[in-house]
C-alpha cells in the first residue's frame, strides 16, 4: 500500500487563521469583507459569484464544507435578519430555493443542509453580514478526516465548482 497526498493548499488562509479575530476572511479594521467583495472591481466570476438578483446574489464560500457550498445574501449590508426589508426577505428565500435546485442539478447530491448563524455565539464566522448556508450533502460524506483532524478534503477546486454551478442555475 502506497501513502497517497491529499492536496488543498488553497485552505492555508483558513487554517493559518483559525481562531482570530475578526473572522477568517475579514479584514481587521475595514468594511464587511462581503461589501469589499461586492464593491471590487471584478466580474462576478473572480468574486465567485454564480447568480445576482435584484437586491441578493449567491456565491459560493471560499472556505466550502462540501464542494458546491453556497452562500446567498442581501447585497444591502444588513446584519439582522429582522433588518430585511419584506422585499428582500421574499428574494432571499427565492435565491436559497433557486440555490438548492441548481445544486441539485449540478452535483445530484442526497440532500443538502440549509443554516443561518446569527451572531458569532451561534456559530457565525462573519457576523457582521448576513447570509444563508446551502450545502450539498451526501449519504457517508462525513470521513475520518473530519472527526481525526477536523479537516475538510473536496474533490475540486472553487473555479471547477463556479463554473459547475453557473451552468446549472437557471
Amino acid at each position: 500500500m502506497t501513502l497517497d497526498q491529499l492536496w488543498a493548499g488553497w485552505r492555508m488562509a483558513y487554517v493559518s487563521s483559525a481562531g482570530s479575530e475578526p473572522a477568517a476572511g475579514a479584514l481587521a479594521g475595514s468594511e464587511c469583507v462581503f461589501c469589499s467583495i461586492f464593491g471590487a472591481s471584478l466580474d462576478d466570476a473572480a468574486r465567485m459569484v454564480v447568480w445576482r438578483g435584484e437586491r441578493v446574489l449567491a456565491m459560493l464560500n471560499a472556505f466550502p464544507y462540501a464542494s458546491g457550498h453556497l452562500m446567498v445574501m442581501p447585497v444591502r449590508h444588513v446584519r439582522e435578519l429582522e433588518e430585511l426589508e419584506g422585499d428582500e426577505a421574499a428574494e432571499l428565500w427565492e435565491g436559497v430555493r433557486r440555490a438548492v435546485a441548481a445544486l441539485k442539478r449540478a452535483y445530484r447530491p442526497d440532500g443538502c443542509n440549509l443554516g443561518v448563524n446569527l451572531g458569532r455565539a451561534a456559530g457565525a464566522g462573519i457576523p457582521d453580514h448576513l447570509h444563508v448556508h446551502v450545502v450539498p450533502r451526501w449519504v457517508g460524506d462525513t470521513n475520518f478526516m473530519t472527526a481525526t483532524a477536523s479537516v475538510r478534503v473536496l474533490p475540486e477546486a472553487l473555479p471547477d465548482s463556479y463554473g459547475r454551478l453557473s451552468r446549472a442555475w437557471q
